[in-house]
């Protein structure tokens, strides 16, 4: 016989349907989550004011359009990075106070710092009374010349103004008619009244507060004359105009206190009508 031929009949498996385009979308899968990532990092070192534009946006696109770079319409409105321009004002100040001799003297008594709310200017007083007469809500010159010399400068800032006093633990008088809190509040007043004489624009200041000596200073020591201090922040631009504190009650400015309150938040945040800058003897 004839060897017959052996006939090998080999099936090739088809892998295309098994594998097709699955590699695409698991590809996309991951460039998305990158992109996810990289947008997460790039958010986290941005300000604030860039952080609510972004959230606004995704929660409504259209009312919040004018917070981003550009509107729906094609309007070019700038989101204001102003972290630098605060540093900037921040040495400029510095420099301008030196440069008086009047209050370069003083300058240890004058702290500037940037904080997350924006830059905050405080001015300490001694056991003798430097910005204002001892005992009272009248400026002495000292203070009217350093506020004229920060009003200069704050005038021309967008940037929204809060203006707070600060007492130390001293009781003011025996007198229950008039005491610490309506003291800080005078002094915030009287502060805010010579900024504004000297340029600030009247909706610039969106708050005056007093405080009493709720927020000292100097913790372990209330009755330090440091405690007894006025404080301006030069709001970030973009944030709001009266910060979230509970129960706030305010001098002048807006009405848009927190209904919610609890009784600290309502102690620590009130805030008396100014009677007025006349000389009041009993604070030392």
């Amino acid at each position: 016989m004839k060897n017959q031929p052996i006939i090998v009949i080999k099936k090739k498996s088809a892998h295309g349907g098994h594998y097709g385009g699955a590699w695409k979308v698991a590809y996309a899968d991951f460039v998305t989550a990158m992109m996810s990532l990289f947008i997460v990092l790039w958010l986290m070192n941005q300000s604030e004011q860039v952080k609510k534009a972004v959230a606004g946006y995704f929660n409504d696109p259209k009312g919040t359009a004018s917070l981003m770079g550009t509107t729906m319409s094609g309007k070019g409105i700038t989101v204001t990075e102003n972290q630098n321009d605060l540093e900037k004002l921040k040495d400029k100040l510095e420099q301008e106070i030196k440069a008086k001799k009047e209050l370069e003297k003083l300058a240890k008594q004058i702290e500037i710092t940037i904080t997350p709310e924006g830059l905050r200017i405080e001015l300490l007083e001694d056991k003798n009374g430097t910005f204002y007469k001892t005992g009272s809500a009248q400026l002495s010159s000292s203070g009217q010349e350093l506020l004229s010399l920060l009003a200069g400068e704050l005038k021309t800032l967008p940037n929204a103004l809060l203006i707070e006093g600060h007492t130390d633990a001293t009781a003011y008088s025996e007198d229950n008619t008039y005491s610490n809190w309506e003291l800080s509040a005078d002094r915030a007043n009287s502060a805010r009244r010579l900024l504004q004489q000297d340029g600030v624009r009247s909706d610039q200041v969106t708050q005056v507060r007093g405080y009493a000596d709720q927020f000292l200073r100097v913790k372990n020591n209330p009755y330090d004359p440091s405690n007894r201090r006025i404080s301006i922040l030069v709001k970030n631009a973009g944030a709001e105009a009266i910060p979230a504190i509970r129960g706030a009650k305010e001098v002048d400015g807006p009405t848009t206190a927190s209904p919610a309150r609890s009784a600290t938040a309502d102690r620590a945040a009130k805030a008396f009508t100014s009677k007025g800058e006349e000389m009041l003897p009993g604070k030392m």
